[in-house]
């Protein structure tokens, strides 16, 4: 358990010192790109521009912006949005999160699903004609991005086959063509991973000893052999969630999803110093903390490897 404490204070540790790069680079990056927030607004006459700088500090020196904003996101506070009138950063996340974290949700349990079983299949049936059609389907699905795969969707289920809703917000059918679309390319990954790591264990020593001693072979599979060939899986989920986050992004856009990532797009377009370091800073977070996580389920699976 000490070992344990130790451990995670440690990766804490880090993980502030990760956000606080983030932020600095984050900060400078965007104030070095001309013009700013109400530069590109059409016949705002000058006095309104200048008062709201002054309004969201944007006429004080660089490095007291700097200061006032690293101060007010230690205390918990990201700021004001400077685009959508009355709207802290806070509120904007907090509204988006739980639609994004659906979506991604969704499309992890669609990748899990589909790649386990097809590299289970692939594994079991190695040589066959199963196991090829399956890994020409994974690799046709990791050439492919997920913004072509969903084009290809829509043109079915949406306008040939008029079986699913093509955009917007309001129950789990708005999600599934979406999750599917943003979990398709990981689920090709997984299920290439699960066949090589599968087909690894299935030659160990202990897997013909639970042959030979008559269990079956889906409980060979399922309890023997599974656990050990998860292994590259889990390695490959701490990328796999992050791809699933920042893939989103285009995903959102293309559904019409009102989750984070459409927010930090159109941030970025508006040039929403706040709302977009809020969007950076959430998603470095969530990336780190499913790193974290992964790594704490590898040495579940296997107990040889320790955490340092």
């Amino acid at each position: 358990m000490p070992h344990l404490l130790g451990f995670l204070a440690k990766r804490l540790f880090w993980m502030a010192a990760t956000l606080w790069v983030v932020f600095t680079v984050s900060f400078f990056l965007m104030r070095s790109i001309p013009g700013g927030p109400y530069s590109n607004e059409r016949n705002l006459p000058p006095e309104i521009e200048r008062k709201f700088m002054e309004k969201f500090g944007l006429d004080k020196p660089l490095a007291e912006q700097y200061f006032e904003h690293l101060s007010r996101t230690l205390r918990g506070d990201l700021g004001p949005s400077f685009k959508l009138a009355d709207y802290g950063v806070n509120r904007v996340l907090a509204e988006g999160l739980p639609k994004s974290a659906a979506l991604g949700s969704l499309a992890l349990v669609f990748a899990l699903v589909l790649g386990l079983v097809a590299g289970l299949v692939s594994a079991v049936r190695r040589g066959g004609w199963l196991d090829h059609g399956l890994m020409v389907l994974a690799t046709v699905g990791i050439a492919l991005p997920n913004f072509v795969i969903a084009a290809v969707l829509i043109l079915i289920f949406v306008i040939t086959w008029p079986v699913l809703p093509a955009a917007g917000w309001g129950g789990a059918r708005n999600l599934l063509l979406p999750a599917f679309c943003l979990g398709a390319p990981f689920a090709a990954y997984i299920a290439r991973l699960t066949r090589t790591g599968m087909l690894e264990v299935l030659g160990q020593d202990y897997i013909r000893t639970a042959r030979a001693k008559g269990l079956s072979e889906a409980r060979v599979l399922l309890v023997h052999a599974l656990k050990g060939g998860l292994l590259p899986v889990v390695s490959f989920l701490g990328p796999a969630v992050a791809g699933i986050l920042t893939g989103s992004l285009v995903i959102e856009k293309i559904f019409f999803i009102p989750g984070i990532g459409t927010h930090f797009v159109q941030s970025a377009l508006n040039r929403d110093y706040t709302l977009a370091m809020g969007c950076v800073l959430l998603y470095t977070a969530l990336v780190y903390l499913m790193n974290l996580l992964v790594d704490v389920c590898y040495t579940v699976l296997d107990p040889r490897v320790r955490l340092d």
